[in-house]
């Protein structure tokens, strides 16, 4: 091979540039790797070291153009939540489609869904799949394949399944914009469902270094993993612990089942209704098997409510 494709080969790239995804280019840079990061619309602040790449990897032609010349391609593409079970299965035929051809491995970033309820039971990445959702069924289903493509040597893959995110950056997420805006300006806070039930948070700069852990670790291909994930605390926990750091009793409104509520609109909560489970039962994720493997510790929660409050208080200035 000669030495400029080697320097090729080196290339790492992202699809998908939400929080995930952003967070993950940034780690990517932070370990002196070559990034590209791509969306539809190849936009966004300049991330120093980062290649802003426009495609749209829905299509065969735009997935393959994408990840021309990688030699680690990142999944951490999501879609409107509303679409996902007939727009997640499209993509992941272009994306697997073309990484089979170009020979990159693929780290893909997953859900719990594919567990569906576990009655309040840690889960290991042993847990049965018994999802019976729509979108936690596809899913399985997207998991299976992803698996099968690896048994079958046509593409190496890797699976790191993320709790929910938490973290700076994170706008739709239970712990994102429905909390921390309210928390530092008097208004409202949002809970979801049983908030004294334990609940797993993963830091989303731990599911960054996480995936970019895998996309080091060749030997972690071919299995499901849970990224690193602090131990699990009640909801309300954390937002005593918001509390402290603002320095004034949070005004929470407990939406116990699903209806539309602040930035959660009646399409979304429609769409949610079948995932609400995840709030009426304990959700505890288990990443010990990860941790030990690759020597990895999630960062504690307090760390990540200090840095998220610290987050939320810069962006609401700018807004």
């Amino acid at each position: 091979m000669t030495a400029h494709a080697n320097a090729a080969r080196s290339l790492h790239t992202v699809l998908g540039s939400g929080p995930a995804g952003t967070a993950l280019a940034r780690e990517l840079v932070h370990r002196g790797h070559s990034v590209r990061l791509v969306d539809r619309k190849g936009e966004g602040p300049a991330i120093e070291g980062v290649a802003r790449h426009a495609a749209d990897v829905g299509t065969a032609e735009g997935a393959r153009e994408a990840v021309a010349g990688a030699a680690v391609v990142y999944h951490c593409v999501n879609v409107a939540y509303h679409l996902q079970v007939e727009a997640m299965p499209r993509i992941q035929d272009a994306v697997l489609g073309a990484v089979e051809t170009s020979g990159a491995r693929l780290i893909v970033l997953d859900t719990l869904y594919p567990y569906g309820e576990t009655g309040g039971a840690v889960m290991t990445e042993d847990t049965p799949w018994k999802a019976t959702t729509r979108k936690g069924r596809m899913r399985a289903e997207l998991d299976e394949r992803y698996l099968a493509a690896h048994r079958e040597g046509r593409v190496r893959v890797s699976v790191g399944r993320s709790a929910d995110f938490v973290g700076p950056g994170v706008l739709n997420s239970t712990l994102g914009a429905a909390a921390f805006p309210g928390a530092l300006t008097g208004g409202t806070v949002l809970g979801i469902g049983d908030i004294d039930l334990p609940h797993s948070y993963t830091n989303i700069q731990d599911v960054a270094a996480g995936l970019a852990t895998l996309g080091e670790h060749p030997e972690g291909d071919g299995r499901v993993w849970h990224l690193p994930t602090a131990p699990a605390v009640s909801t309300r926990d954390i937002h005593a612990m918001i509390e402290k750091r603002v320095g004034r009793p949070l005004d929470v409104v407990v939406v116990a089942e699903p209806r539309p509520f602040g930035p959660f609109d009646e399409q979304f909560m429609a769409e949610y209704a079948e995932m609400f489970y995840q709030h009426t039962e304990p959700q505890i994720v288990d990443s010990s098997a990860f941790e030990q493997a690759f020597g990895a510790t999630p960062t504690p929660l307090t760390e990540t409510v200090d840095a998220t409050v610290a987050w939320y208080g810069e962006w609401l200035a700018q807004q």
